[in-house]
């Protein structure tokens, strides 16, 4: 998918990504306020296929799954990072929302455009004809993600199961 980049710096926490005070009102009222705290004109001008960039420890704090489905909710193409909490980093891969590590993010500019390749492991720069290379995500947590998220793969993969060996 293809949109801009928010970067953001380190240690973004799931307070930030799904606000305490706004979970009574549902996902979509946490999605309205997601990053404001970090942020404020994230939750307002965020478009579907747009890339969360980010550094360290992206995702900690609290193992409020909210946080991922935040992200998930406001269709953002992915999140990239010099590394991740690992509640949130499993949470978000269970609700089908790519996140993939980068060994770098030199060069990154909030507002670039770019272009997220989940299963090719690359981030590519569009207006600056950079790909950053991604840390490869294992085939079986790449099938999640494809799938939409961990229920709809199992529900894929058990109605597989029920049909039997083919003929």
């Amino acid at each position: 998918m293809s949109g801009r980049i928010f970067l953001l710096g380190d240690d973004i926490d799931t307070d930030q990504l799904a606000p305490g005070q706004y979970m009574r009102g549902g996902i979509e009222a946490i999605a309205a306020h997601c990053l404001e705290a970090a942020r404020p004109d994230f939750a307002p001008s965020v478009q579907p296929g747009d890339i969360v960039v980010a550094g360290r420890n992206f995702g900690a704090g609290s193992s409020r799954e909210q946080a991922a489905e935040a992200l998930r909710h406001l269709q953002v193409a992915g999140v990239v990072a010099l590394s991740f909490a690992g509640i949130f980093y499993r949470n978000a891969i269970n609700l089908g929302l790519p996140v993939l590590i980068a060994p770098s993010i030199d060069g990154v500019v909030d507002g670039d455009l770019a272009t997220l390749d989940a299963d090719g492991g690359v981030l590519q720069l569009t207006a600056k004809g950079i790909a950053l290379p991604l840390d490869p995500m294992p085939e079986n947590l790449r099938a999640i993600i494809q799938a939409g998220g961990l229920v709809p793969y199992l529900k894929k993969r058990f109605a597989a199961d029920d049909k039997g060996p083919s003929q």
